[in-house]
């Protein structure tokens, strides 16, 4: 389904776009939704601050969708030189300086991670998770050739559609709580 006509897409500008994404963020977090939803709707795992989120937007705003005021969901930039802001993602950071996409050291390609996705539930099945990676790829396609992140493999819902706008696995590893995916997207014109 193609998102509203009155969906607008664009990076973050104002204080209270980041208030309202990290209002959805917590009413979104694993912690925070059953099981039973978890399955069905997707979740997200990491909680931001304020204080972090401006950092990241300090070096590369996020993409949001709107509806009028309303926050219809979200897409976090968080470049290379933020990894100190999130340090439970160190990890994840230490594991991309090994890996390859398409044949090359990820560690040589200008890459962001992309730091959480989430789609108000009033908006979901509407198309804007797809508009929110048509943002990046149009707001950044010229500053990175690929962004990466990490989804849980539990969490269908959000592999399903990550690999329908493009991403694809570049590796899977297991820690103590459960299987992550690494996917990367490439952000060029015509790229999937």
């Amino acid at each position: 389904m193609p998102p509203s006509p009155t969906l607008r897409t664009c990076l973050v500008t104002r204080r209270e776009e980041l208030e309202q994404i990290l209002r959805l963020q917590a009413a979104n977090l694993r912690g925070h939704v059953s099981p039973e939803q978890a399955a069905r709707e997707g979740f997200v795992t990491v909680s931001h601050t304020l204080d972090v989120l401006e950092r990241m937007h300090a070096l590369a705003p996020s993409v949001i969708a709107r509806e009028g005021e309303q926050l219809a969901g979200y897409a976090l930039v968080m470049p290379v030189e933020a990894r100190a802001f999130v340090p439970i993602l160190e990890p994840m950071f230490q594991l991309l300086e090994t890996l390859s996409w398409r044949g090359r050291p990820l560690r040589d390609s200008r890459y962001y991670v992309m730091g959480q996705v989430c789609v108000a539930e009033a908006y979901r099945g509407q198309g804007v998770f797809d508009a929110l990676y048509r943002e990046h790829r149009a707001s950044y396609g010229g500053r990175f050739d690929c962004m990466v992140t990490e989804v849980a493999t539990r969490n269908t819902r959000s592999m399903r559609a990550h690999a329908r706008v493009g991403f694809e696995v570049i590796e899977t590893y297991r820690d103590a709580t459960d299987e992550w995916a690494v996917i990367a997207m490439g952000l060029r014109d015509g790229e999937r």
